[in-house]
């Protein structure tokens, strides 16, 4: 997208005129018509001005040859020719030292309300070499102020946005999301604008669209607000399928980047599509042993695995890997059996995913964080069979191994000790589990784009901790994972609903039943919409409720809610006979309590999420046993 840029605006600026123009887009002369420049296309006169008079019908006599100030006019020619050779020098610069070196000799001669395009071009530049943000920040500011100068009328709309959406590149890049997100956004309304009204030809503004929706998707995804993210992924893949053929290998790619996009908030069901899209284009056009296809059926294996189809996503993996061999890709294909060990655990090939990962043991360096993913998910097949005392031996090797890489790596280690932290809790080893989730958090917390992650393990923490009894220690961290989930996700992300209904049964715990109730109410709002009213953690949280209610002594509405728990159970038919018998049972007690008759106490049950929430990219390990999440195979959208 970087070179495409700088492309477009070679294209845009390029001088061909024999007289001399500003250095501004060519594309855009006719807004600079009436516009101040000092510089104007200067009339060929060579310093000699040949003036006619009325009584110039004899030369010899009455023509009269003035020379006025010629030195003056040499200089003004002279400065005038400099310029436009400086200018188209610095067209035909190829390198950024170049550029640079060409800048400076034109800052000498040109005023700077005339070097905002230069500055542009060589922010540009410096953007798609990866050269020092501040350097490139100093360019696009300096453009900006040039371009966006005056009214819309005097100004060069589309090179602003340009402008804008550099800025907002480079301010990402620097983390400062908020000034990033106020340079997009506008881009994105000046270009909308130009589309619109047609006022800039489509196949200029699209590309430069798509880089802003990019940078806006990646802003907002670093900045917590993944759903929001996923509006800009969409735009993406929209402006691709406009502007690309059906069978391009890119519109493939964009289709498999909004499938990961989905997988990041746990959405496989909406990822599965444009998963298969993207294989279907890659096979097509490249044929069953391309890369890409190879890519496309590992992101297949994640999204069926979330499904918790673990066959198909064996197959798949499978495929994948004989495309991998072929092309000597090694690294990727010790990650893609990696995956492959985690579906058989997922299958119950216990033994299997061992011997899978015996075998790729002998393939990784001795302190590689590929080595300890492949004890984690050693231990995890072992913990399946109850064979702790191994489990434990494993996790050892791997947390001896991660701890060197805490700061090399901090974002992939802290997905690590998450996933490590999940198998102690499963063998009942919660203070070994909550010491690892408080490391991962520490390193979580230093990076602001992994403010979901951070949320999810706070949720993870004070679940542990209301667990093991420590209520007021919980608190804290369920209502600091609240805040940063719903940031994230959205209020009605079913994570966030987990979250409130824990934090109701930690508020019922400590005697606060009209906080609990406030709570369980959040909860069971958010399930009914984001997993419907009758799933069977609605149900509980509808359950919850009635349980508040009933303490606080508010038995109208403690029997309305219960009610409701006997309806959904109904809708389970007989594979839900025990749980509706037991709801008719409490409703019964409730009613005998309406009527100042002794009531049992009804425990309340705090529900653990049924997977961490997702990790940045396609990294780590996924809570549930078999389904690995592995990290994004390609750096760019």
């Amino acid at each position: 997208m970087k070179r495409a840029s700088i492309s477009l605006l070679s294209r845009l600026s390029r001088h061909k005129s024999q007289n001399f123009i500003p250095i501004i887009s060519k594309y855009y002369i006719s807004d600079l018509a009436s516009s101040s420049s000092p510089l104007k296309p200067c009339a060929r006169s060579h310093g000699l001005i040949v003036r006619n008079y009325p009584y110039q019908t004899n030369p010899s006599h009455k023509m009269t040859t003035l020379v006025e100030n010629p030195l003056q006019l040499s200089s003004r020619h002279r400065k005038t020719k400099e310029k436009s050779d400086l200018e188209e020098a610095f067209e035909s610069a190829k390198t950024s030292e170049e550029m640079l070196r060409l800048f400076k000799l034109m800052e000498a001669s040109f005023d700077e309300s005339e070097l905002g395009l230069a500055s542009l071009k060589i922010g540009l530049k410096l953007d798609q070499e990866g050269e020092d943000p501040e350097k490139i920040l100093f360019f696009a500011d300096r453009a900006l102020k040039v371009l966006d100068k005056g009214d819309n009328t005097s100004r060069p709309p589309f090179l602003v946005a340009m402008c804008l959406q550099l800025m907002g590149s480079v301010n990402y890049s620097l983390k400062k999301f908020n000034d990033s997100l106020g340079y997009l956004n506008r881009a994105n309304r000046i270009l909308g604008s130009l589309e619109g009204e047609g006022l800039g030809r489509v196949e200029d503004i699209r590309p430069v669209m798509h880089a802003v929706q990019l940078e806006l998707a990646n802003v907002k995804t670093a900045m917590g607000r993944r759903e929001e993210a996923l509006e800009h992924h969409n735009k993406c893949l929209e402006i691709k399928e406009l502007t690309l053929e059906d069978d391009s290998k890119e519109l493939g790619v964009a289709n498999r980047d909004l499938a990961e996009a989905y997988v990041a908030v746990l959405n496989f069901k909406e990822a599965l599509p444009y998963g298969l899209k993207a294989l279907e284009i890659h096979k097509n056009g490249l044929g069953d042993n391309s890369v890409e296809v190879a890519h496309d059926r590992r992101v297949l294996g994640v999204i069926y695995s979330g499904l918790e189809e673990h066959q198909k996503a064996l197959e798949q993996n499978e495929l994948s890997q004989k495309v991998l061999k072929n092309w000597g890709l090694s690294s990727e294909l010790l990650r893609a059996e990696i995956d492959a060990a985690n579906m058989q655990i997922a299958l119950g090939k216990f033994e299997e995913a061992i011997n899978t990962l015996r075998g790729i043991v002998q393939q990784t360096e001795k302190d590689s964080e590929t080595r300890a993913l492949v004890f984690i998910s050693m231990a995890k097949a072992l913990c399946s069979q109850d064979k702790f005392p191994d489990t434990k031996r494993c996790l050892e090797i791997a947390c001896g191994i991660l701890d060197k890489k805490e700061t090399v790596s901090p974002a992939e280690v802290a997905d690590a000790y998450s996933e490590i932290s999940m198998q102690y809790e499963t063998m009942n080893e919660f203070e070994t589990a909550i010491s690892l989730l408080k490391r991962t958090l520490a390193l979580l917390e230093k990076l602001p784009q992994e403010q979901h992650l951070e949320g999810s393990v706070s949720a993870r923490i004070g679940w542990l901790l209301l667990l093991t009894g420590k209520v007021p220690q919980a608190i804290p961290y369920l209502e600091s994972a609240a805040e940063r989930l719903k940031e994230s996700f959205g209020p009605k992300h079913f994570g966030v609903g987990y979250i409130y209904n824990n934090l109701g049964a930690a508020y019922l715990e400590l005697d606060r039943p009209q906080s609990a109730a406030q709570m369980f109410a959040v909860a069971k709002d958010i399930m009914d919409v984001s997993l419907g009213p009758h799933h069977t953690d609605s149900i509980e949280a509808c359950q919850n409720l009635s349980k508040a209610y009933s303490t606080m002594g508010s038995y109208t509405l403690a029997i309305e809610f219960q009610q409701r728990v006997i309806g959904a159970w109904e809708n389970h038919g007989p594979s839900a006979e025990d749980e509706l018998r037991e709801a008719r049972r409490v409703l019964e007690q409730l009613k005998s309590k309406a009527s100042a008759t002794t009531i049992n106490q009804l425990p309340t049950k705090a529900l653990p999420l049924p997977l961490p929430l997702p990790h940045s990219n396609l990294s780590g390990q996924n809570s549930q046993p078999g389904i690995s999440v592995n990290r994004k195979l390609t750096s760019s959208i």
